[in-house]
């Protein structure tokens, strides 16, 4: 099989794991290259152990520090070798949700400057050499600045990377994705939660959990149904921030959401995909 490389840019640690981590741990397991770029710490992440407590805030014992170990024991329940931190470890601080005062500290990641940020971006995917660069949409999923601004520099970068592409080069970086949240989807999953939430609260509506993304938006499936045990293994690595039980788990809002491992993104950029009877393409690579 050809080298294949993936590379993916998430705002947070625990991010990767909850909306891409089987898809990270089967191309691993398939021999691809993967590649986590993770932007911040999650300094203003809302710690749910209360044993844990003490570090909400980035308080004692440094929360940042704390998260960092969680998203290494995550990356190696995905079989993901290679993580970097944009600019380096601390480089950015979480901007926490929208609104908050956090948002206006000059070293968050919402203030960082987008060609700075994109150029360092670029610089890895230069290095690294991906096929395919995996982030979000332009709202970022659900609007959280380090979200938001996590697709403009992967966006950005993207496009610096290409004009610095040689013609004729044997590497390219083809496509980009957004991981998308099929409202469909999110609907069946929603009713059967609400019949049975396990031991977290259910959902009234697809909103409690992502804004989802239109059908008709999304371009490909991965199934990584093989991968499900990878998955749940690093949930579980994420404990400050993630609560599983069974097949479910809770963010710190106590709300119930199924672990899939089916996962589904939209393509920004690429050739146009070639979907199958399902109407998605199966592969990232495709």
């Amino acid at each position: 099989m050809r080298d294949r490389r993936l590379l993916l840019v998430h705002a947070h640690p625990d991010d990767e794991t909850i909306v891409t981590g089987a898809t990270m741990a089967k191309y691993a397991a398939e021999g691809a290259e993967v590649t986590l770029v993770t932007c911040t710490l999650g300094e203003e992440g809302e710690v749910i152990p209360e044993e844990l407590a003490h570090l909400a805030g980035d308080r004692e014992g440094g929360l940042g520090e704390y998260r960092v170990k969680e998203l290494a024991k995550a990356c190696q329940a995905l079989g993901v070798r290679d993580h970097r931190f944009l600019g380096g470890a601390g480089r950015y601080r979480d901007s926490g949700m929208m609104g908050a005062p956090a948002n206006d500290d000059p070293a968050c990641f919402w203030q960082a400057d987008l060609e700075t940020a994109a150029h360092e971006l670029a610089m890895i995917i230069r290095e690294v050499r991906p096929e395919v660069v995996v982030s979000y949409d332009d709202n970022g999923g659900y609007g959280h600045p380090d979200h938001i601004q996590a697709h403009r520099v992967a966006k950005r970068a993207f496009g610096k990377a290409a004009e610095r592409a040689l013609p004729g080069s044997p590497w390219q970086t083809r496509k980009l994705y957004a991981v998308a949240h099929p409202r469909a989807v999110l609907a069946e999953s929603v009713a059967r939660l609400r019949t049975d939430p396990g031991p977290f609260t259910p959902p009234a509506s697809i909103a409690d959990i992502t804004p989802g993304t239109p059908d008709e938006l999304v371009t490909t499936r991965v199934d990584a149904s093989g991968q499900w045990a990878a998955k749940l293994l690093a949930m579980r690595a994420h404990a400050t921030q993630i609560t599983v039980a069974g097949g479910l788990f809770a963010l710190s809002n106590d709300i119930a959401q199924e672990i899939d491992a089916v996962e589904y993104f939209t393509l920004l950029r690429g050739p146009v995909p070639r979907r199958g009877p399902e109407g998605y393409e199966t592969d990232l690579f495709a």
